[in-house]
């Protein structure tokens, strides 16, 4: 499996009642579809794993299976603060259809650098398929270093990571270890064009879920066509703007449901503030309209990075 270009960390749509929305679900699964990303990641931070009831993880990661494992990788997130419950679920979404497992750093626990080593390496020798190291230090409390990153990327069941510490250091340490059976991809949407043009896979994206075909395309040119990319950049900047405006999923999926894809979030996280509604409608707007740009622009773009 070769990993690249834009993946989209999904939303997850719930009704007026709390419950999933596996209605508007299945419509964001289509349109990502129709739109060219590269995979997508069910059931990760931007998913609101932590609110989840096991079957309403398991459904859906079902309906994303059911609707685009033929065409992409599905891949789950299955990262714990417990080494063998990670295990235990990543042994569980196999048997579900899961392309692979997302699997962030232990939260809260605080590992050190060789704990993380053989957190990994143990739930890589028994997973049972393969693994994305997804490191986020602002969120889970550590920080997988490049130097322990390569002294897991040779493992053939560890097949890339989601880095999402943006500085040109830390790219600049995890490029020399990526090679065509392992992965580098950004985890930072501002940031994902310059890292894709200067030798990363991808991006693991929140954006594209609002804007999938844009971000499909940016990925695609910023690969190749670099003044391009910076262009379309530009233009989505004050969308990474506006999902930084308050914790991941809120903003984001405050766009989705103007979209009519969901309404509101699980507690403790709570809807889009009021300040930030009539910006809100304006990043609707501008979401309808680069989507409509991209779909109405001929030509197909694809990277052809992983064979070197």
């Amino acid at each position: 499996m070769q990993l690249q270009g834009c993946i989209t960390a999904l939303a997850t749509p719930f009704t007026a009642t709390g419950a999933l929305d596996l209605s508007a679900y299945a419509r964001l699964l289509d349109q990502q579809r129709a739109a060219g990303v590269s995979g997508v990641v069910v059931a990760g931070s931007t998913g609101e794993a932590a609110a989840l009831e096991p079957e309403e993880y398991d459904a859906l990661l079902r309906l994303a299976v059911e609707r685009l494992g033929n065409d992409l990788p599905v891949l789950a997130g299955t990262g714990q603060s417990s080494t063998a419950k990670t295990i235990r679920l990543s042994q569980h979404v196999r048997t579900l259809g899961a392309a692979a497992a997302l699997v962030v750093t232990p939260a809260y626990v605080r590992p050190t650098q060789e704990g993380l080593l053989q957190h990994y390496l143990a739930v890589a020798e028994n997973a049972g398929l393969p693994i994305v190291l997804y490191n986020v230090p602002s969120r889970t409390g550590c920080d997988l270093l490049p130097e322990t990153t390569a002294r897991l990327h040779t493992h053939p069941a560890i097949i890339g990571i989601k880095e999402a510490v943006s500085t040109a250091q830390r790219l600049a340490a995890l490029l020399p270890l990526r090679r065509p059976d392992f992965a580098l991809l950004s985890g930072d949407d501002a940031s994902c064009a310059e890292a894709i043009a200067s030798g990363a896979d991808g991006v693991i994206s929140v954006a594209s879920n609002v804007v999938p075909a844009s971000f499909a395309r940016l990925c695609a040119l910023a690969a190749s066509e670099s003044d391009s990319a910076a262009s379309l950049d530009s233009r989505l900047a004050p969308l990474y703007r506006f999902l930084a405006c308050e914790p991941n999923p809120i903003p984001v999926k405050a766009i989705l449901a103007q979209m009519g894809l969901g309404v509101g979030l699980r507690l403790p996280l709570l809807p889009l503030s009021s300040t930030h509604i009539a910006q809100c409608q304006d990043m609707a707007a501008l979401c309808l309209r680069l989507e409509a740009e991209i779909a109405a622009q001929p030509g197909k773009f694809t990277t052809s990075r992983r064979d070197s």
